[in-house]
């Protein structure tokens, strides 16, 4: 698709979905200075605003990006909107052994910490979180502040593998880890404090560093129930 026949499709109908044939960056503003998440091919999404730049809002997670004007061309009209499927726990619980192999596959091939990364081989720490669960058919909200949000509340001592552990500050959860069982959570963690990349760490054996650092910083557990219903556009938040 050309810039022409998008405005033009807009201006007829600016509630239209696009699909995107190949993943797209979407960055945090207009003048592109960072990475703010990425859109996998096949993913639906809305343009918001179309002149002077082109905002766009992904459908699946309500997340608001800016897109390249040159990406266009890998855009097409959706064939159909953009349904969520209807995920309840018991979904989830039977979903939760492919999520956690998708997090050790990727541990298992070259990869960095990358902020605003969804799509492999680079995450950030809640777009690994958010594709490990997509891949079984599970949407999650896109930050790691929202899907602390999303789940519901747990003791850590009644920690299950799948369940999600955050970390942060007391005003804002600022990463989140899967948990594995036996005290392991794998997670996608930064050069400053962590591994640049995805690795395994533990909330209760502290040796390793990294484990100590994160364990200083956690916040709270949460347990998915059930699967993210887009609630339209929605304010843009801050990755992790």
């Amino acid at each position: 698709m050309q810039f022409g026949e998008l405005k033009d499709r807009w201006r007829i109908d600016p509630g239209a979905e696009y699909r995107c044939d190949r993943t797209l960056n979407l960055y945090k503003t207009p003048n592109q200075p960072g990475l703010v998440t990425q859109a996998a091919a096949h993913r639906s999404l809305k343009v918001l605003t179309i002149e002077p730049s082109l905002q766009v809002q992904l459908c699946s997670d309500d997340y608001l990006g800016w897109l390249r004007l040159t990406d266009i061309q890998w855009l097409t009209p959706a064939t159909a909107p953009y349904q969520p499927p209807t995920v309840d726990r018991g979904d989830i619980e039977r979903a939760i052994p492919g999520a956690i192999a998708f997090t050790q596959a990727a541990m298992a091939v070259p990869n960095h910490y990358l902020w605003g990364g969804t799509v492999a081989p680079n995450y950030d720490c809640s777009g690994l979180v958010q594709a490990a669960f997509a891949s079984v058919g599970v949407p999650l909200p896109r930050d790691s502040y929202q899907q602390e949000a999303f789940t519901a509340a747990i003791d850590k001592s009644d920690l299950l593998p799948g369940d999600l552990i955050f970390f942060g500050t007391l005003e804002r959860t600022t990463h989140v880890a899967l948990y594995l069982g036996a005290g392991r959570y794998i997670h996608s963690s930064g050069k400053d404090q962590g591994r640049n990349g995805v690795g395994v760490d533990s909330i209760v054996d502290l040796a390793h560093p990294v484990s100590h650092t994160y364990a200083k910083q956690y916040r709270c557990c949460g347990r998915i129930m059930n699967g993210y219903k887009p609630q339209g556009v929605q304010p843009a938040g801050t990755v992790c």
